[in-house]
């Protein structure tokens, strides 16, 4: 399938706001990233996936404060399917209250909806070794 450029630019438009509306606390607002049905997977952080998107808000409140306060994207990678899905890879960076900073990888599945591109899977994991903790061979 080939993805045309106002899709594209839509799909990325659409991870980006992930941080903004986290960052604002604007937490009514996720059905404008994520199908109703989203699967949200912090496996990697040893928790169990999220359904839904109402699972995704009540977990960010219930961190509170331990909660970035800085979330940013980066290095987005588009990847059309030949079944309308569409894959999308980035990098995340988190601030924290304290200046520490984290990273990750979201690795996204985005769906075409009614209201537009809606992301129905997004599994979370974490960056902690460089070079994915590959050594060179031999």
């Amino acid at each position: 399938m080939s993805l045309a450029l106002e899709d594209h630019l839509a799909i990325i438009e659409l991870v980006s706001l992930h941080g903004h509306l986290v960052d604002d606390g604007s937490l009514d607002r996720l059905d404008e990233l994520f199908t109703a049905d989203v699967v949200y997977d912090l496996t990697d952080f040893g928790q169990e996936p999220l359904s839904g998107v109402a699972a995704v808000q009540e977990a960010a409140w219930a961190l509170g404060a331990a909660n970035p306060v800085a979330h940013h994207v980066t290095n987005v990678v588009v990847t059309a399917g030949t079944d309308g899905r569409v894959q999308v890879r980035s990098k995340g960076l988190g601030i924290k209250a304290d200046g520490s900073c984290g990273s990750v990888t979201y690795d996204d599945t985005v769906v075409p909806t009614a209201d537009g591109w809606r992301i129905s899977c997004r599994r979370v994991s974490a960056r902690r070794t460089p070079l994915g903790g590959m050594t060179k061979p031999g």
